[in-house]
Order: C-alpha cells, then sequence, then structure tokens
C-alpha cells in the first residue's frame, strides 16, 4: 500500500481530567453518527485535559458536536498520513520534511493490522508547504 497524504479537519474540545470525561464526549459524538481517524487526550494543565479530535467527516462532526452541546475550538488544519505499516515508515516521512525544512508542531502515530496512520500538526503558515512536499 502507497502511502496517502491528505488534509484533514481538526477540532479541540477542553474537558476536566477526571474519570468518565473523554467516554462522556465520545459517547456524544457516536450518537451522532462520527468516526473518528484519530483522537489524541492530553492534560493541559491541573485538572484540566484536551481532546483533539480528527473527524473522518468535518460536517458530520460539527453538526454532531452542535446538537451535543460541545463546545469545540474551531476547525483547524492537520495532515494525515496512512499507509503500508514497515520499519521506518514515520522515518520516510519526517525526512521529507525535514529536507525541506518544515518544522513538525506535534504528532501522533500508531500502527496495527498491517497499517499505520500519522497525524500531523502544524504552525498555520506551514501546512500548505507540508501538504505539497507530502503529496496532499
Amino acid at each position: 500500500m502507497a502511502d496517502k497524504t491528505k488534509r484533514v479537519d481538526y477540532f479541540t474540545v477542553e474537558i476536566p481530567n477526571q474519570p468518565g470525561e473523554t467516554f462522556r464526549v465520545l459517547a456524544k459524538l457516536k450518537e451522532g453518527g462520527v468516526n473518528f481517524l484519530s483522537i489524541t487526550g492530553f492534560p493541559t494543565a491541573p485538572g484540566k485535559g484536551q481532546m483533539s479530535l480528527l473527524p473522518e467527516n468535518a460536517d458530520t462532526f460539527v453538526k454532531a458536536a452542535k446538537s451535543a452541546g460541545l463546545t469545540t475550538g474551531p476547525a483547524k488544519k492537520a495532515l494525515f498520513v496512512q499507509g503500508g505499516d514497515r520499519v521506518g515508515a514515520a522515518a520516510e516521512v519526517f525526512k521529507k520534511l525535514s529536507d525541506a525544512k518544515i518544522n513538525v508542531a506535534a504528532f501522533n502515530a500508531s500502527a496495527a493490522q498491517g497499517s499505520f496512520g500519522l497525524v500531523l500538526w502544524f504552525a498555520a503558515k506551514d501546512v500548505d508547504a507540508a501538504a505539497k512536499v507530502l503529496g496532499a
């Protein structure tokens, strides 16, 4: 499977950093039919956390979030790379970006069932250049 890179919208949701909060948010979005490419969560301050949500379909997400009464940050752009899992798959992507002198602000990668997925976040000024380098 050749690597494919696409531009994606992502949204943030601030949550209390306590048991059940991630479930509460995801259960509401499930009811709205939202499927995700990636979900990342992390603490932001004592007792607070953030979810970074990359829905497969941004319109479905926005509609479901609004219906559920969730407050989200505005849509922002990221890149999602997907391909066949192999040794060095992520390194190959980062090499292209390094050669182009494009800084990655944050990333999250995983592999399962012979495939890998890599979410790349950039400063807004770098998204277009990164997309061009990675063929999105």
